[in-house]
């Protein structure tokens, strides 16, 4: 048995490298939008009548929480996107490199904060 084993394994002491956060992130993404299907579903029903769309208009409208939910569920959806792009990217062989896969991983970060604050310029102006 190897005894040079760390024996106490700080995770907050660890550096991850900018790929395994970007796959963390996506995985993040992944649940928060599992959990986000059905206040989607919910919209969706509550806008197919007039009185309902107008009760989410004002909705939005009037709550910095629903804004915030919004805002956090379209910037949710637009890092899997990214994120699941460079994957479909590296399943074709763009980008399996070492240096290719840290380029990607800034580059899904970098896209998916200026999808974020884009959202949140659509979403409070």
């Amino acid at each position: 048995m190897n005894q040079k084993r760390p024996t106490n394994l700080n995770l907050a002491t660890i550096r991850f490298p900018v790929p395994a956060i970007s796959s963390i992130l996506h995985r993040i993404t992944g649940v928060i939008l599992f959990f986000a299907v059905p206040i989607l579903l919910w919209m969706l029903q509550k806008s197919f009548t007039p009185a309902g769309f107008n009760e989410l208009k004002t909705m939005f409208a009037e709550s910095f929480l629903w804004q915030f939910v919004l805002w956090a569920i379209t910037t949710a959806v637009a890092y899997h996107v990214i994120a699941g792009v460079r994957h479909l990217l590296m399943d074709m062989g763009i980008g399996e490199s070492l240096e290719g896969g840290r380029r990607g991983a800034w580059l899904v970060i970098i896209l998916s904060a200026i999808a974020a604050v884009v959202l949140g310029v659509w979403v409070w102006a």
